[in-house]
């Protein structure tokens, strides 16, 4: 049977709903690929020398029950960077600016917090990037740390350098996951008491929680990927469903890697097996696999760290670059000052563990004042406008504020001084 021929304004209205439809799905896929790079780019930067270390050293001290700590950091990881990419998507603006907007000046305060922490973040990575050019080649970790700031810094100088971070990243990234699940399964954890002892832990550590935390969404971390899809175009109440699943699943990537690597070590731990105290996350892939695995990690320990301290310093410096003009001018000469005081610091202070852990300790601390800030701004007419931030995702982020502050000063003044006796 013979189609009814269509007229040609009807020919036309066809026409035109297959063109909708084809720039419909293009827009949804333009769409799933900056809301995956937003999460990406916020676990790649959770994912780095500070998470391997950190992970390692508290595996070790508190074994099976370190998976509580686990399981309380991705809940309050979920609630500090849900309210964070909303907040900031309905608004529109940047998170100093918003900050400024609560309360005249208190941009610039979260901004020097957040560079400050950004200085911390990025010694505990130059120290990263000294214990991996310590593996592959056996140079002490200040060494291997000075080396690796000229590279960091050769990569500002070259024109392209942002593509070439880009893939190097993916391949430093999909390496650290594959080479960790294969030691994982190596190392023969006790898996049965990891899931018990995560809900029924026999120690609980206040440091450990507000470690994980501040380095999974402390400091610059979780203003990154909001900022990223700011700059993508993804913002207005309308994205807030694709916000919310962007910055959740960031979260879940980067507790698929922390849980991974906790069975790793958890597995060497459990067989009693000698970790090395100089370079934890090294030494359990080392005792899993071989040396062939200590080279291999330390490849890519070294890449980790090296787009971790380029992804820091970069971050870091938008947070003032707006300011001023010349500092606008000058940001890359800035970012590069950013990367030698860092290289400064760690080799005058050396103790790269120590200061992989402090690192984390640090942006936990800073963590409460920013996400208070912006729960503040959810309910502020002039910055959201007729946005209504749902009631239970306002009480979830008071209790991540309040836990994380409570923590955080417990920390500060009981515990981290500890950790340079």
């Amino acid at each position: 049977m013979d189609e009814p021929q269509l007229t040609q304004h009807e020919g036309a209205a066809r026409l035109e709903q297959v063109k909708t439809k084809k720039q419909t799905n293009v827009v949804v896929k333009s769409n799933w690929s900056l809301l995956l790079g937003a999460a990406f780019l916020m676990a790649t930067s959770a994912i780095g020398p500070g998470f391997l270390t950190q992970t390692t050293v508290f595996t070790q001290q508190l074994a099976a029950s370190f998976g509580f700590v686990i399981l309380m950091s991705i809940i309050l990881d979920i609630g500090a960077q849900m309210n964070v990419w909303r907040i900031i998507a309905v608004s529109e603006k940047r998170g100093q600016d918003i900050a400024n907007m609560v309360l005249p000046g208190l941009g610039y305060f979260v901004a020097v917090l957040i560079v400050f922490g950004g200085i911390v973040f990025n010694i505990g990575n130059i120290a990263g990037t000294g214990l991996g050019m310590n593996v592959m080649f056996g140079i002490s970790p200040v060494t291997g740390a000075i080396v690796s700031a000229a590279v960091a810094i050769a990569i500002f100088l070259i024109k392209d350098a942002g593509k070439a971070m880009d893939r190097f990243t993916q391949i430093a990234g999909i390496g650290m996951i594959i080479l960790t699940l294969y030691v994982a399964i190596t190392s023969s954890p006790p898996v049965g008491e990891a899931v018990v002892r995560s809900f029924m832990p026999e120690r609980i550590d206040v440091l450990a929680i507000v470690t994980l935390v501040g380095g999974t969404v402390g400091g610059y971390i979780t203003f990154a990927g909001g900022h990223r899809l700011l700059d993508a175009g993804v913002r207005g109440a309308g994205a807030l469903p694709e916000v919310t699943r962007s910055s959740v699943s960031g979260i879940l990537i980067t507790s698929v890697m922390r849980i991974v690597l906790f069975l790793a070590a958890l597995g060497i731990v459990s067989q009693g097996l000698a970790i090395d105290p100089a370079n934890p996350p090294a030494s359990v892939f080392r005792l899993a696999v071989g040396d062939i695995g200590y080279k291999m990690f330390g490849i890519v320990m070294w890449g980790a760290a090296i787009t971790s301290v380029v992804g820091a310093a970069y971050t870091s410096v938008t947070f003032i670059q707006s300011f001023s003009p010349k500092l606008e001018k000058n940001s890359k000469w800035i970012i590069i000052g950013f990367i030698v005081l860092s290289t400064a610091i760690f080799a005058l202070i050396g103790q790269p563990v120590k200061v992989l852990v402090l690192a984390g300790a640090f942006n936990g601390i800073i963590l409460p004042i920013t996400l208070g800030t912006l729960l503040v701004a959810a309910y502020k007419k002039h910055i959201v406008g007729d946005y209504k931030h749902p009631l239970w995702m306002t009480i979830f982020g008071g209790v991540v504020v309040v836990i994380m502050t409570y923590m955080s000063g417990y920390t500060l003044i009981t515990q981290l001084p500890k950790l340079f006796q």
